[in-house]
C-alpha cells in the first residue's frame, strides 16, 4: 500500500491543533479520520466539518473513561493498521501506558509513559538542561533573595490546572509565602527568577531512535492572559542553535514523537511531549510536520532537512487575540495593543483557509455557544 493512500486517525478532534493536522495529512493524500468522545465535547468539532476529513466519528462516554482504551482499539481495528495521530494528553498518555496493546493494530511514534512523566516534570527538566549545560532560569530552595518570582508546580497538567493556572507571581515576601502555602496543596513547588521578554517554542519530531526528523520555531507575539498564558499571535523563524539545544534535551530522555521545547531567550522553561496548542502553525508555514509524523510512523526512513518551512510567518487566534490586545491596553502597555491591530492586515488566522471555510464558521459558532 502506498503510503499516501493510508488511513490516519486523529484523535480529539475538539482541539483546534486537530484540524491543521487534518487539513495537513488531507492535502498530502491521506484518508484522514476524526475522532471525539461525546462527553468531551457538547458540540461539533471544527475539524469534523473539514472537506479533508474523509470520516468522522463520535465515540461514546470520555477519554477519561476507563473504557476509553478498548473503544477506540476496537474503532481502529475497522481499518487496515492505520496510522495514529494522537492530540489530546490525555489520549497520548493513555495509548504511551498501553504501546503494545496499540502498536498490534496501528502505528505511532509516542514516548514510553516513563519518558512523558519525566519531561512533563519541570524539575526533572531544569535538572537534565544543567547536566547538557543547557541555560535555565535560576531557582530558589526557600525565600528568594529577588524578586519577582514564578512558583509553579512540578507538572500543573497532572493536576488538571489550565495553562493560566500552572503558575503564580510574587512580587515580594508577603506574596511569595502566600502564594508558596497555596501551591504546596499540589506539590512542592518550583520557584524560579522571573525572566522577561518573548517566550519561543522549538518544536520537533523525533523518530524511534530519538533521530531528528522536522523541527519548527516560533516566538510568541502575544499571549492571554498577558502575564504568560497560551499563545494569541505567533511569528515562525529559524534558529539552529535552539534546535540542536532542544534535541539534545529531548533525545537525552530517549523520547519518540512530537514535543515542544519551551524558551524564554537563552533559557529552557519547560518541554510539552506532546502536539502543541500553536500547531496551526505548521501548516500555515507550510511545514511539513504533519506528513513527516504520518511517514516515520508508518516504518519510512526520513532524513532531516533544516528550514523546511517559511519563516516570517505571522500566525494569530484572531478571537483570543483580540481579548488579549485589550489585556494590554488594560494594563497600560498600548505598545502590543498597536502591533495587534496591524496583524489585522499582516497576519494570517490560524483556523481559516479559502479551500476549506465550513471549520471557521463552525468555530466561531461553537465559541458563541460556549460563551
Amino acid at each position: 500500500m502506498h503510503l499516501k493512500n493510508r488511513t490516519v486517525v486523529v484523535t480529539d478532534g475538539r482541539y483546534r491543533a486537530a484540524l491543521a493536522a487534518v487539513r495537513s495529512l488531507g492535502e498530502a493524500g491521506y484518508r484522514v479520520v476524526v475522532t471525539q468522545t461525546q462527553a468531551d465535547s457538547p458540540v461539533t468539532p471544527a475539524a469534523f466539518q473539514s472537506r479533508y476529513a474523509a470520516k468522522v466519528r463520535w465515540l461514546k462516554g470520555s477519554c477519561k473513561d476507563a473504557d476509553y482504551a478498548p473503544r477506540l482499539l476496537a474503532y481502529l481495528q475497522e481499518f487496515d493498521r492505520p496510522i495514529l495521530f494522537c492530540v489530546g494528553a490525555v489520549s497520548l498518555n493513555m495509548v504511551s501506558r498501553q504501546r503494545e496493546r496499540f502498536a498490534q493494530v496501528a502505528d505511532f511514534l509516542i514516548a514510553p509513559s516513563q519518558v512523558l512523566d519525566d519531561l512533563n516534570d519541570k524539575e526533572i527538566v531544569h535538572q537534565r538542561a544543567l547536566e547538557l549545560d543547557i541555560p535555565v532560569p535560576k531557582e530558589y530552595d526557600g525565600v528568594p533573595e529577588k524578586y519577582p518570582v514564578v512558583l509553579k508546580p512540578h507538572c500543573g497538567e497532572k493536576f488538571g490546572l489550565k495553562a493560566a493556572d500552572r503558575y503564580v507571581i510574587a512580587h515580594n515576601q508577603e506574596e511569595y509565602l502566600e502564594n508558596y502555602q497555596a501551591m504546596s496543596s499540589y506539590d512542592t513547588p518550583i520557584v524560579q527568577e522571573m525572566l522577561e521578554g518573548y517566550g519561543e517554542g522549538v518544536n520537533l519530531l523525533l523518530g524511534e531512535e530519538s533521530q531528528l526528523l522536522c523541527a519548527l520555531r516560533h516566538r510568541r507575539e502575544r499571549e492571554y492572559p498577558i502575564t504568560g498564558g497560551p499563545s494569541t499571535c505567533c511569528m515562525s523563524f529559524y534558529n539552529a542553535k535552539k534546535i540542536d539545544q532542544a534535541h539534545r534535551l529531548l533525545a537525552s530522555f530517549g523520547f519518540v514523537g512530537m514535543a515542544m521545547v519551551e524558551f524564554k531567550g537563552p533559557f529552557v522553561l519547560e518541554v510539552n511531549p506532546r502536539v502543541w496548542g500553536s500547531f496551526p502553525m505548521t501548516e500555515r508555514a507550510d511545514s511539513p510536520f504533519a506528513q513527516r509524523y504520518a511517514r516515520a510512523a508508518a516504518g519510512e526512513r526520513l532524513d532531516y532537512a533544516p528550514r523546511d518551512y517559511q519563516t516570517g510567518v505571522r500566525m494569530r487566534f484572531t478571537l483570543n487575540d483580540g481579548a488579549a490586545m485589550l489585556d494590554y491596553l488594560r494594563h497600560g502597555r498600548p505598545g502590543p495593543f498597536f502591533l495587534g491591530m496591524a496583524d489585522w492586515f499582516r497576519a494570517r488566522e490560524a483556523l481559516s483557509a479559502k479551500d476549506d471555510p465550513a471549520p471557521w464558521r463552525r468555530y466561531l459558532r461553537n465559541t458563541l455557544l460556549r460563551r
